[in-house]
């Protein structure tokens, strides 16, 4: 059988307040010519279906189509565990309605595995699955014990112990005569991680070893990285499938992917990693030239289907229209920052003559690293400005 793999779609992000719904439709058609393709007889959704506990209505709406379109009205199952960022309770609470469609939603921990049926197959897909298993999902600490007392390593043994025992349980009844997989979103040791995972809540304490993934599978589908990467010491196949779309500019240059796997019963699975191209490439342009390099690359119509994060070195200043101009003409640019040296800033001594927004602009680029403020933000500081020179001069009048 066939089996694909994909996790962290992450539906309602936004890149610095852009729209990342077209290239998640398209991301949804690409995903529905490989399905076809390879002839997939299942697909997994190892987590973070949602960027947020409460998504906007846009993309609840854009998640129950795509199940729909996935599970091709019950002939192809599809089994989604809810991630970090996703609401348990929320994710499963439409069972009811997908009855009949094959289509799993597991939210919380369970005790038991999955007996997916593959009906072109005659057979059936046993899967461990493990949706975000952290403490309060568990309904159990690891920090109360008589050994703990506030020291990390011990937590992290206590949690990685836990999670072990929950692989052996979930899969204790897999025999060679079934195709058996496991499925879980976790941050294992020695994962490459990047900005867009939001290193808060990427790892620290709930870190489980490699070791801990249970080895009776042909291969263990995992979400929460959005690198695409395999899980290097781990007894069997284990791989992180990665997001579909890049979230973070440090993700510049990484291949987008999904995972097709080929399993039979009692033997290893055969995993190919299919690249995907429905979404923009995010883009550092660094403009060593100064702002004339940027225009020349604007009238090149350099990356005009990417995002950008622009960086310009020059000697002053950048004007706000100079900035305006740039983003009219490529409205993927999302972040302009002009690095300048360090003479630039003038010292203390020297401005006090200096009118208000030039020093709210001085004061800005410095603690933004170059970063030139919108005309709007500007606008908005001198204005609260002046709310409060009229309450402290009401005030003085009482």
């Amino acid at each position: 059988m066939r089996i694909l793999h994909t996790a962290d779609w992450h539906l309602g992000r936004t890149l610095e307040g852009r729209d990342r719904k077209p290239e998640h439709e398209a991301f949804m058609d690409e995903l529905m010519t490989i399905v076809d393709e390879y002839a997939v007889d299942a697909v997994l959704i190892a987590g973070d279906i949602f960027d947020s506990s409460n998504p906007p209505a846009e993309a609840e709406r854009f998640y129950y189509e795509s199940m729909s379109r996935l599970s091709d009205q019950g002939k192809r199952p599809v089994v989604i565990i809810a991630g970090n960022h996703d609401q348990p309770e929320r994710l499963s609470a439409a069972m009811p309605l997908v009855q009949g469609q094959e289509i799993y939603m597991v939210g919380l921990p369970q005790s038991a595995a999955l007996k997916v049926p593959i009906k072109q197959e005659g057979t059936h897909l046993h899967i461990a699955a493990l949706p975000y298993p952290s403490e309060a999902r568990l309904k159990e600490s690891f920090s109360d014990s008589e050994a703990f007392a506030g020291d990390d390593e011990t937590y992290r043994a206590a949690y990685d112990a836990r999670i072990a025992r929950l692989f052996q349980q979930l899969s204790s009844g897999f025999t060679r005569d079934n195709v058996n997989m496991a499925m879980s979103h976790l941050f294992i040791a020695g994962g490459a991680g990047s900005d867009s995972e939001r290193p808060i809540e990427m790892g620290g304490a709930y870190t489980v070893r490699p070791g801990s993934l249970p080895e009776n599978v042909a291969y263990t589908a995992l979400g929460h990285l959005h690198r695409p990467q395999w899980v290097k010491e781990a007894t069997s196949s284990a791989r992180y499938a990665g997001s579909p779309l890049a979230f973070s500019f440090n993700e510049t240059g990484v291949t987008k992917s999904v995972t097709v796997i080929e399993a039979d019963p009692g033997k290893q699975a055969r995993v190919t990693e299919v690249p995907l191209s429905s979404g923009k490439r995010l883009t550092r342009w660094h403009a060593t030239e100064g702002i004339a390099q940027v225009h020349r690359w604007l009238d090149e119509r350099h990356g005009m289907n990417d995002w950008i994060d622009l960086s310009i070195h020059s000697e002053h200043t950048i004007k706000p229209d100079d900035i305006q101009a740039i983003r009219r003409a490529h409205p993927g640019i999302v972040t302009i920052r002009a690095v300048l040296p360090e003479e630039t800033f003038k010292p203390m001594e020297s401005r006090q003559h200096l009118p208000i927004d030039e020093l709210f602009r001085q004061f800005y680029e410095k603690k933004s690293d170059g970063a030139t403020p919108e005309p709007e933000l500007t606008q908005l500081f001198l204005e609260l400005l002046e709310e409060d020179d009229s309450v402290q001069e009401e005030v003085n009048v009482r």
